[in-house]
Parts: structure tokens; sequence; C-alpha cells
């Protein structure tokens, strides 16, 4: 398999290097601070470790939703406008206009790469929430990577639900790589976490038999209930602790 990297710029923001092709998902960089969200406000607690000058241009954006601001921020909003290619929901496509290319559940873009092949993308379920507040939070994708020669990797999105990695798991097989947004995510708006518990990100890795772990969105915003401690805690006592690449911000991990 060819070499994967990811640099983790902090929340739900990491560079992702694949078949010498650059990917940025859920761009967020501004600095600490409130966030409106309706009538309340999410907290941003620290600011990126890379700025997004720093990121330099990359192929694609994975954008798994555009509806909450600590998956999009405004510096985040200014950096889609100049991305060559922005993939995301239809309700995403809905708000920001043709920034934005709408991917569709098991619908796939290819990408051509350096070396001649293709870097496939596929849109994948996300439950952004438990059952039944689908409504309450709005709609989510997950990715999929692969290509000939390349890792297969899997970016969940803010995705909540077990059932939906049983349903990816089953559709696509065994991945090598999981970028798992975790963080147990808590707010007024659902009785229940909104993204992975540790636990459950421990139990993802399980189903889809993934080689790799990069977790993401498990610090920098007040809302997450877990974060780095119970990810080493729940993957110890899972037996998977050897797959955990647990990052700092700033790092470049390379598998």
């Amino acid at each position: 398999m060819s070499r994967l990297a990811v640099r983790y710029v902090g929340g739900p923001t990491a560079v992702v290097e694949i078949g010498g092709l650059r990917l940025l998902t859920d761009p967020t960089f501004d600095p600490p601070g409130e966030h409106p969200v309706g009538a309340r406000a999410l907290v941003k607690t620290a600011g990126p470790a890379v700025q997004a000058a720093e990121v330099g241009a990359v192929d694609a954006v994975l954008l798994s939703h555009d509806q909450h601001p600590d998956n999009l921020d405004d510096s985040g909003r200014q950096f889609l406008a100049a991305a060559p290619l922005v993939l995301s929901t239809a309700s995403a496509h809905g708000r920001l206009g043709d920034a934005v290319r709408v991917l569709p559940n098991w619908e796939t873009v290819e990408l051509a790469r350096p070396d001649g092949g293709l870097l496939r993308i596929t849109g994948v379920p996300a439950q952004h929430g438990p059952d039944g507040t689908e409504h309450l939070v709005g709609e989510v994708t997950g990715f999929v990577l692969d290509g000939d020669g390349l890792p297969t990797v899997y970016v969940s999105g803010d995705n909540a639900s077990l059932d939906v990695v049983r349903t990816i798991a089953g559709r696509i097989g065994p991945v090598d790589i999981a970028l798992l947004f975790a963080g147990a995510a808590r707010t007024p708006v659902a009785d229940g976490p909104l993204t992975l518990t540790s636990a459950h990100a421990a139990e993802a890795t399980r189903i889809l038999d993934a080689s790799h772990v990069v977790p993401l969105h498990f610090e920098h915003w007040g809302h997450f209930t877990e974060g780095a401690d119970t990810l080493a805690a729940a993957f110890e006592t899972a037996g998977l602790a050897d797959r955990l690449h647990l990052p700092k911000p700033g790092d470049r991990i390379e598998l």
C-alpha cells in the first residue's frame, strides 16, 4: 500500500495526503470564542495548530456538513472559496451554492493522481446523533477513499451510530485506516451523544476491522464530554490499543 499521512490541525480539521493528493476535512481555523447556533452558542476552547495559510493548496475539501460552526467556521468558509473542489451534502449545496458539489451516499467521484491512477471518493451515510434526531441536527455525510495500490480510508464525519458503521462495513468491507470523529459531543438539542463515544469508537474499529485509527474532533470545543484520555482507555480495554494513533495538534502521522 502507498503511504497515507494525516496532519492534525485541530477539532475536525486535518490534511490527508494520499496517492499524491491533498485533502482537507471540515475546515475550522477560527480562534477560540463563542459561535452562535440559534439561541445558544458553541464555545471553541483552542485555536488551530496550523493556520489556513500554512495548509497550502489542496485538491479537495471533504465537508461532512456546513450547518454547525465546529465543522465549518468563518475562516473555514473563506478557505472553501479558494478550494478547487468541495464535496458535501445536498443541504450544504443548498446553503453554500455552487461552491459545493453534492456527493450522495454510495456515489463516487474520481480524482486524477499524479502517478496516473485515480483516487475514488465515495459518499457514505452518517447520523449526527441518536435515532430520530436527524431533523434536529441536519444532514451529514462521511467518505471512503480508495484506489489501486492505495489503502481504503474511512472518514466518519459527525456520525454517532454504530448501525451506520455496520452498514458501511457491509457495503465497503474492511478498511485499512479509519478517521473517526469522536468526543461524545453533547448539547441540549438531543438526549444522547452527537458523535461517537470513546467506547463506540473502539467498537467501530472492530466492526470495520481497521488496522489503524486516527481520532479527530475530540477536543477544542466545550461540548465534547470525552477526550484523549478516554479514547486511550477505551482502546486499551477493547484490546485495540495498538491500532490507535492519538494525535496532538500539529502532528503529522504517517501510516
